[in-house]
């Protein structure tokens, strides 16, 4: 029996407030793991060209979609590596609006639930400054050796994170059905 981890793992009962997110990449890697769409597998898409490591665990909320055709994707804060594949239980803190390539694609932030050094954050705006900053940073900067341009346009609090995210849910209903 194959599973599919976009297609066959629920985004979580207390959605859109907290979610089950997938990890493709833990922080601190170079490797940009992606999802492998058909197989369900984890594949390596690249190193990155640029010296940057991705500053959170990175990955998916699994049955969502978006106009990238991909899963939606999530930030996920921790203070801990997570390994890829693994399922986490997040609470939805706000959204990283950006255009890639010419496309949207928002990244939802994100706390492991099961991390007491984060979860007490409700909202963005209570992370600190530089962190924010050093988001933007990465995600502006990761594809420039590539001669790929990014924009991050804003940070938004957990409400537009969450209109975002049940966007995304109900847009994975209308492609693939409940």
């Amino acid at each position: 029996m194959n599973i599919n981890p976009w297609h066959d793992v629920d985004y979580g009962a207390d959605a859109p407030g907290i979610v089950n997110g997938i990890i493709e990449i833990p922080k601190g890697s170079r490797a940009k793991y992606e999802l492998d769409k058909e197989s369900g597998l984890l594949k390596l898409d690249r190193v990155l060209f640029s010296s940057v490591y991705y500053p959170a665990n990175y990955g998916f909320i699994p049955k969502t979609y978006c106009d990238d055709n991909d899963p939606l994707d999530i930030l996920i804060i921790s203070q801990i590596k997570i390994v890829p594949m693994c399922v986490v239980s997040a609470r939805v803190i706000g959204v990283m609006r950006m255009v890639d390539g010419g496309e949207a694609d928002d990244k939802i932030i994100a706390v492991a639930e099961g991390d007491t050094s984060v979860n007490h954050i409700n909202d963005i705006s209570e992370l600190p400054s530089h962190f924010i900053s050093e988001l933007r940073n990465f995600f502006e900067d990761y594809k420039k050796l590539e001669n790929k341009q990014v924009v991050v346009e804003e940070f938004h609090n957990r409400e537009v994170a969450e209109q975002i995210l049940n966007q995304a849910i109900n847009d994975y209903k209308v492609k693939f059905g409940s």
